[in-house]
């Protein structure tokens, strides 16, 4: 696909995640907006998912679980999940759990939501599918406050050592978390420097920027000999100006007013990228 058709993709995106956090009102829509770009491009155009149940899918890993509505919109634009399931997110025995259950949706690859253990989920389906020697992908998107957990950097250190070369962390760095801004709550830098020692291969890049994405993705290919991080710098609330790098909007769902305006802020600035 062309940069502009994922960004229209893009934007429908943006305006699932919306639908299903207002109408439930509920649900987390700063992260999940901070993060279309790298999900669009990663189902779209990256990895090789032409079926949830594929035995030679690559797989996906949303460690940071709160997240869930980016990866149930993506599914949608994919054709992997109804949309007619929008108004049930966070309902009682609906599929759309506030984070994602492996055991209701084909295409969930593990059910996440406590941060910092989605990149050992991935290791452990990276390292089965080295032993089986298989050349399926794993990809994990991590959020930058998630780092702050310990293990983490027990699982950098273990996709460094067995060489996981099959493994592409995307760390989603809007700088935000629940409490404000990473620095204040526990500081992640240098965020580039502590990757590369523990043995990574570090591309830094706007999240937002499809062209960057496209660019990273190439460079990675050439990567066989190590796992890699891709540190994408990205805006909580992306595209809704009064989300925009707003901590507030990290668990909090728009009224009436607030939905209205942030559909119509993205169908005219939303996917311009």
């Amino acid at each position: 696909m062309n940069n502009q058709e994922l960004s229209l993709i893009a934007k429908n995106v943006r305006k699932n995640i919306l639908s299903m956090i207002h109408t439930a009102n509920s649900g987390h829509p700063g992260g999940s907006l901070s993060a279309v770009e790298i999900m669009t491009y990663l189902y779209f155009e990256e990895m090789n998912i032409s079926s949830p149940t594929d035995e030679n899918r690559d797989y996906f890993i949303l460690s940071k679980g709160h997240a869930a509505p980016v990866l149930y919109s993506t599914l949608m634009e994919k054709g992997f999940l109804d949309k007619n399931l929008i108004p049930t997110l966070r309902q009682i025995n609906s599929k759309l759990q506030g984070h994602p259950d492996m055991n209701k949706i084909p295409g969930i690859e593990a059910s996440t939501g406590s941060l910092g253990q989605g990149l050992s989920i991935a290791n452990g389906i990276a390292l089965s599918l080295k032993l089986d020697k298989k050349e399926n992908r794993v990809f994990a998107l991590l959020g930058d406050g998630e780092i702050q957990e310990g293990m983490i950097w027990e699982a950098a250190m273990l996709a460094s050592h067995y060489g996981l070369s099959n493994v592409t962390a995307i760390l989603d760095r809007n700088g935000l978390q629940i409490d404000g801004k990473n620095e204040d709550v526990m500081n992640i830098e240098p965020v580039e420097e502590k990757w590369t020692a523990f043995g990574w291969h570090v591309i830094r890049i706007c999240g937002h920027d499809i062209e960057q994405l496209r660019k990273a993705f190439e460079e990675r290919k050439k990567i066989n000999d190590k796992p890699v991080i891709i540190i994408a710098d990205t805006v909580k609330g992306k595209c809704v100006s009064f989300m925009e790098n707003k901590a507030s909007w990290h668990g909090k769902a728009p009224n009436a007013e607030e939905y209205n305006t942030a559909l119509k802020e993205i169908e005219e600035f939303g996917g311009d990228k």
